[in-house]
């Protein structure tokens, strides 16, 4: 199952449909890893890191913190700008764009097998949610 994808020619969308699994994938090892094991405290904890608005306060700390070069925007950027025919749930038209983008961005990591990249940045997304930082949207509780 080590099947190359030609992820040049793949659009935002089919890179946010990857991008999606194999986020959701490293917050989940991440939530059991730190021994949380009943299934709604896993819902209630994931929705800080997966969700449309989290997705958002994290991009907007990239950009705050120059994280991404300019190829990485571009991916972003391609995500972002896709002309999606699902709506939106829980959240404005521009959150859940950005996500999308944040979810492309995800699955160009993936799909180039920039693999250390991808897990760079997420250890560092595990940082910003668990320290608050992406709280003033809404997306971490204590």
């Amino acid at each position: 199952m080590n099947e190359k994808i030609n992820y040049q020619q793949l659009n935002g969308l089919d890179l946010a449909y990857l991008g999606d699994a194999v986020y959701e994938t490293f917050v989940r090892q991440h939530l059991l890893a730190k021994g949380i094991t009943k299934p709604g405290q896993l819902q209630r904890r994931a929705k800080n890191y997966v969700s449309a608005k989290a997705h958002a306060a994290l991009f907007e700390l990239m950009t705050a913190e120059d994280i991404l070069n300019e190829t990485e925007l571009n991916y972003f950027k391609r995500g972002r700008n896709a002309n999606s025919h699902t709506k939106a749930k829980h959240t404005d038209v521009v959150t859940y764009r950005i996500s999308t983008g944040f979810e492309a961005l995800m699955g160009y990591w993936h799909a180039s097998g920039q693999f250390d990249r991808l897990s760079t940045v997420i250890e560092w997304v595990f940082e910003q949610v668990e320290s608050g930082r992406t709280r003033d949207n809404g997306t971490t509780k204590k």
